[in-house]
């Protein structure tokens, strides 16, 4: 069964790649929210008004990426996804947040590899692209990287993927409108990408 992604580009006012407060870093600073907490109030009105889960919200850090901000949207009915393009190499990591599992046959359908890389963490490969799966409570984060992308950048920066903080939520999702509808204004384009725009794909199937 096809995902179906659907950016939210008329609803962000912003540049293309945000400032340095999502630019990507290694590790997570102290205090930041982890998956496991409630979501804030802020993330949950923003992302009900975009029909996006708030607890399916994601952000990731891996060096030299940053999120380009028109990638946003929904996946599939409720769920998540992001685009994070490096400036300098023209590559991209996909995030992928969606309800459900992963078993070992799910990880292998349509991949020409499929490997368990800890508990509920599976690593996989095919088509031009390898991708990290974790395996959360009631949903799976996926982030899938390039064939350039470093299998050790992709790994981390799946495991550490976490909720984001109050600063990050006002960057990442636009706010939610007072009367109910959607900001007509479109979304100001910044800088591009070498290779690549950011944008989501749509040829992602059920298993990734």
């Amino acid at each position: 069964m096809v995902r179906t992604v659907r950016p939210l580009l008329p609803l962000l006012l912003a540049p293309l790649l945000l400032a340095p407060l999502l630019l990507t870093a290694c590790g997570s600073e102290p205090g930041q929210p982890r998956d496991t907490d409630a979501p804030a109030a802020e993330l949950v009105t923003r992302a009900r008004a975009l029909g996006i889960a708030p607890e399916l919200v994601y952000v990731i850090e891996a060096p030299g990426f940053a999120l380009a901000r028109q990638s946003v949207g929904v996946y599939g009915g409720d769920g998540f996804s992001a685009t994070y393009v490096s400036r300098q190499e023209g590559g991209q990591l996909r995030l992928y947040v969606d309800r459900g599992t992963m078993s070992a046959s799910d990880c292998a359908t349509g991949q020409q590899t499929c490997e368990s890389d800890g508990e509920g963490v599976w690593y996989r490969s095919g088509r031009g692209t390898h991708e990290y799966a974790v395996v959360k409570e009631d949903h799976v984060v996926r982030l899938e990287g390039d064939a350039g992308v470093s299998r050790d950048v992709l790994r981390e920066a799946a495991r550490d993927a976490r909720r984001p903080s109050g600063e990050e939520v006002a960057e990442l999702l636009p706010s939610a409108p007072a009367d109910g509808a959607a900001p007509s204004e479109p979304v100001e384009r910044g800088d591009l990408p070498p290779a690549g725009d950011g944008a989501p794909r749509n040829d992602v199937d059920a298993g990734g």
